[in-house]
């Protein structure tokens, strides 16, 4: 799965890793990315610029946004048939631009966390889906959640489920405005490869989501060096 993860690149990188219109001046590095906050999205609506979106589907039927809460993430093997995802899957498809992601190993009773990169991508890009959902006051509310899958080999030590990482060459096609017949989406939804990704333990601090720093990304050991 995916519950936290970061997008500290600067802008120029941004635009430049999705061939971005321009990148308005609101982003800012974060280190710290949490479930319910406004993430940067970039959605097949319109693929040339940075969206903001909640960070937790809410499908257009939903009576309550707080369904949203429990939707950070849709298994790619269902989400064609789930009624919550199904929607988005066939039209409302998005890019999430990060550069690290943060997942936790049971070691014991204890978690530690482990900060997730992509070994040839400074800037990467989750898949994701996109909805938007009417509000009582008749504004639209639009969030998001990120695709994941089983785990290989490299990332099955830590976790059973990790993001889908979608490669450049295939971001033109996961953001076509039309739906997607299987064959051509179930291959972008397996990767990345094991040799693609790399990690490192960091420290606890990155538990709370309050936390939101640079110290958050370095390896443990570098972190307990700077103490000394």
């Amino acid at each position: 799965m995916c519950g936290r993860y970061t997008l500290t690149a600067e802008a120029e990188l941004i635009q430049l890793a999705f061939n971005l219109d321009g990148v308005d001046g609101w982003l800012e590095p974060r280190y710290n990315i949490a479930p319910a906050q406004q993430v940067p999205v970039i959605s097949n609506r319109d693929p040339g610029k940075l969206s903001l979106m909640k960070w937790g589907l809410v499908p257009y039927w939903a009576t309550d946004p707080k369904i949203g809460n429990r939707m950070i993430n849709a298994r790619s093997e269902t989400a064609a048939e789930k009624p919550s995802f199904r929607s988005p899957f066939k039209r409302r498809r998005c890019l999430i631009p990060a550069d690290g992601y943060y997942e936790w190993i049971k070691e014991g009773k204890q978690k530690k966390p482990m900060y997730i990169q992509h070994a040839e991508h400074e800037v990467f890009a989750f898949a994701g889906l996109w909805e938007r959902w009417k509000q009582p006051d008749g504004d639209w509310l639009d969030t998001c959640a990120v695709l994941t899958t089983e785990a290989n080999e490299r990332i099955k030590p830590i976790h059973q489920r990790m993001a889908v990482i979608l490669e450049p060459a295939d971001y033109a096609l996961w953001l076509s405005p039309r739906e997607l017949e299987q064959g051509e989406w179930l291959p972008l939804l397996s990767g990345p490869r094991p040799d693609q990704l790399k990690f490192h333990e960091v420290s606890t601090q990155v538990n709370s989501p309050a936390n939101d720093n640079p110290v958050l990304t370095m390896p443990v050991d570098a972190q307990q060096q700077m103490l000394l």
